[in-house]
Formats: C-alpha cells, structure tokens, sequence
C-alpha cells in the first residue's frame, strides 16, 4: 500500500483518507485500521465526518496540525475530533464543546483514552462559562444545528488568534428549512465576512447533502 501525505498529519492510502492513529489499537466509529510499514492509520470516513469529506472535495487550506490547540463547536460522540486528535498529536488539543449530554456520554469515552481530547458538556452560545479553560485557540471548528450558527460562530470567535482560520459545515436545513441552500449559504457568508475574511467554500455533496463547508481566517 502507498501512503501519501495530503496535508500534515492527513495521509492517503490508496483512494481512502487516513489519520496517523495516536492511541494504536482503538477505534473511536468502527473505522478500520491500516498498518503500513509498523505505522497504524486510521481511515477517516467522508460520509461521517465534514472536514474529511471537505478534503475529498479538494480543501485547500489545512490550518490544522501537529501542536495546535482546537476549539471546536459540536464535537458531537467525537468522530471527527478524534481524527483531528491525532493530527494535533500529544502537543495539541482539541477542546470539545457538545451540549448534548447523551452525545457526551459517549465522547466521555473516546476522551478517557485521548488526553488531548477536553470534554466539556456546554451550549456554545455561552461562551463565558468556558472561556477561562479554552483561553486563545489556533483553529475554530463548527459543525453544530442551530438556526443562529452564524451568530454562535462570530462569538466564538473571540477564542482564536489572530490570522488564524476558523472551519465550519454550514447546515442550511437547520437554519431555515423553507429557504433555498444557496440563499441560506449567502446569508451566512455576508454576516460572518463582517468578521472574518472568507478564505475557499465548497458544496459537500455527495458526501452531505444541503451542506457548505467554509473556511474563514481572522483578520491580523
């Protein structure tokens, strides 16, 4: 098998994205585990995860890597922050803000294996209740259903440095149903560029249908 690296710490094997797995062994989403040349990979599944399928999609800026410390909106039972654990490896860490609680249930599980992964049952709205953990970021991750994304998105902004790029899955069937995509899609990208400049977008068809993922960067 050839291994390829796409971006740092995201590799190819064959046709299938793969992550470097951080705890050898264990699956987070029964995801299956490739070893090549002594080296354990975890495949990472566009269908369940949106940063992976953007990176199918031909994601050009991977601001994500090896020491950085991730703040992401959604974490959910934690498959796609697991697999940016193990991009962030043992120097990084990905604080995972879900609200949730039965979806916390099992992040709790992924979590007592991943130390870098910080579990914290919170609604993303209130940002004061953890902003003394989470303190500055490098990334913003977002991938939450709620009518106010965009609002959630800009006040968590506040967290990440500056020049930093900020990711998030735009769900247009959360925001408002009886609107066309592409009208809520623009809607979104005219309130956060107020903010934030927008960096590349992309449909995720067919991985996730009516989903724009983009990618912003905080101005210097």
């Amino acid at each position: 098998m050839e291994v390829k690296e796409v971006f740092k710490g995201v590799y190819r094997i064959d046709r299938r994205l793969a992550t470097l797995n951080l705890i050898p062994g264990m699956r987070v989403y029964g995801e299956e585990l490739i070893t090549v040349n002594g080296r354990e990979y975890r495949t990472w599944n566009p269908y369940r995860s949106k940063l992976s399928a953007a990176i199918m999609k031909g994601l050009k800026n991977m601001g994500i890597k090896s020491g950085a410390d991730v703040l992401y909106l959604g974490a959910a039972t934690g498959t796609t922050a697991s697999h940016i654990s193990d991009i962030v490896a043992e120097k990084g860490s990905v604080y995972c803000i879900e609200i949730s609680e039965r979806s916390m249930r099992d992040l709790l599980k992924t979590c007592e294996r991943r130390k870098n992964m910080l579990p914290m049952l919170e609604d993303a709205r209130l940002t004061n209740s953890y902003a003394y953990d989470v303190g500055s970021v490098d990334i913003l991750y977002q991938d939450v259903s709620a009518k106010d994304q965009a609002d959630i998105f800009i006040r968590n902004s506040v967290f990440l440095k500056k020049g930093s790029f900020a990711y998030v899955a735009i769900k247009s069937q959360s925001i408002d149903v009886s609107r066309r995509p592409e009208s809520v899609y623009a809607e979104f990208i005219s309130k956060v560029s107020m903010h934030m400049k927008l960096v590349e977008k992309t449909i995720l068809e067919p991985y996730d249908r009516m989903h724009l993922f983009a990618v912003f960067q905080k101005p210097y």
